[in-house]
């Protein structure tokens, strides 16, 4: 066996002692009794709705797979892959406390009041999850973490570091992730307070991915071939399918119940997507490029991206004008973008970033009862406040949070790893030829 390197003895002796921690901490048996009072029937749509949205990282996987060229499918798949395990022990440990815990000043939650799910058992909670079981909410949460900085991974492909995209994988969610999600729905986060609506994640996910994404591409600059053919359509199809189909349970589940406001969320979800897909591709015939399986993809999950903050508060004919605008605006952004010598591998900014920005300014024009078409000012005014607000905390904290990673490890790979490809480099395994698999640096 080969002697390990200072920095893996250095994490797997951060894993024991956190073990330990957790043994200590430990809450003991659930008490079934604790269940009872709850409703049956949400609380059997929000298992499945949790179900679902984990599905969306593999899902994820398989889509940003399939775009990048062969040597470097396994090591992109694997950093999607990957955070369903890092983020789920993290998300245990103290995150679901700093988004959800007791509030300071609506910036951040209080790290102790769920430290390893302290106090988070089967009995229902008033302010988060009054007619299913606490813990049930706990992990539908933790199913947004997770994919959060999975998107995120986009944006370096083929040239990032695999162990420091672990450390920057933490610290991403605990630094920025966390107090994202408190501020915009803990009851008492000052964005919730200002009246900022997001029904499922438009800031929270999508605009903290699209500008952690633009950090990312500017620190790690450019790849040294960055034109490359997309590796798998096939696999970007089937990915696509995946994000689709759990995105219902994102939107629909959002509703925390197995009512009306979920169906209507289901629907507006369908078809901003659909309209999106529909637009994304009939815009690249109008200017003169054909119509692609990549591009019914990207227009799709720009779709799905830019309902996620209105599912539940907008009609279905708005829905479908949703999905119109940030196909054609995404569409425009990723033209531009290519014209610059920023370096984002796979579009994450102007898809889910840009997408993102569309939803939340779109969800405040058309909301209901709040909206800016019903005459009401102050929606809109908070909502353009909180996007120059999460914009700038995003960008700016993840620029440091990598420039933080680069002092610890080295960020990127050499410039031999990376024409040897990710695969073969970090991971020692690869889709071409085996017989060529060396050691992993």
């Amino acid at each position: 066996m080969k002697r390990p390197k200072t920095r893996w003895i250095v994490i797997f002796s951060i894993l024991v002692a956190l073990q330990l921690i957790v043994l200590l901490q430990s809450n003991g048996t659930f008490n079934p009794d604790d269940a009872q009072g709850i409703d049956k029937a949400d609380t059997a749509w929000m298992i499945v709705a949790t179900a679902f949205v984990l599905f969306m990282t593999p899902g994820l996987s398989f889509f940003y797979g399939g775009m990048v060229s062969a040597k470097n499918v396994i090591s992109t798949m694997l950093q999607s892959f990957i955070a369903l395990g890092v983020i789920s022990l993290l998300w245990y440990l103290v995150g679901f406390s700093l988004a959800f815990g007791e509030s300071y000043y609506g910036l951040i939650g209080n790290p102790t009041t769920f430290f390893a799910f302290k106090n988070v058992g089967l009995a229902p909670h008033p302010d988060f999850a009054p007619t299913f079981p606490f813990l049930l909410f706990a992990l539908f949460q933790l199913k947004f973490a997770i994919i959060t900085p999975a998107l995120i991974t986009g944006s370096f492909a083929e040239r990032v570091k695999f162990t420091s995209y672990l450390i920057f994988m933490c610290l991403f969610s605990l630094i920025i992730y966390c107090p994202l999600a408190h501020w915009t729905w803990h009851p008492e986060g000052f964005l919730r307070q200002w009246g900022v609506i997001d029904f499922a994640g438009g800031t929270v996910v999508h605009m903290s991915a699209g500008f952690a994404a633009l950090a990312g591409a500017y620190i790690l600059g450019k790849r040294e071939q960055s034109i490359h053919q997309p590796a798998n359509i096939p696999f970007i199809i089937l990915g696509t399918g995946m994000l689709w189909f759990g995105w219902f349970g994102f939107n629909a589940g959002s509703a925390l119940a197995a009512n009306g406001l979920a169906v209507q969320a289901f629907a507006t979800t369908n078809m901003a997507s659909a309209s999106a897909m529909i637009t994304w591709v009939l815009f690249d015939a109008l200017v003169g490029r054909k119509i692609s399986a990549m591009g019914a993809c990207i227009g799709a999950v720009v779709g799905l991206v830019a309902i996620t903050p209105a599912a539940g508060f907008v009609t279905l004919s708005q829905s479908v004008f949703i999905g119109f605008v940030a196909a054609l605006v995404s569409n425009l952004a990723v033209y531009y973008k290519q014209r610059t010598t920023l370096d984002d591998t796979l579009d994450v900014f102007p898809c889910h970033g840009v997408g993102g920005i569309v939803g939340m300014i779109l969800t405040a024009v058309f909301a209901k009862d709040v909206g800016l078409i019903n005459g009401e000012f102050d929606t809109f005014n908070h909502h353009l406040m909180a996007l120059v607000i999460v914009g700038v905390f995003t960008f700016v904290g993840s620029y440091l949070i990598y420039k933080v990673t680069g002092m610890l490890t080295q960020l990127r790979v050499s410039p031999h790893e990376e024409r040897l490809g990710l695969d073969i480099s970090q991971h020692s395994e690869s889709i071409k030829n085996p017989d060529h698999i060396g050691t992993a640096a």
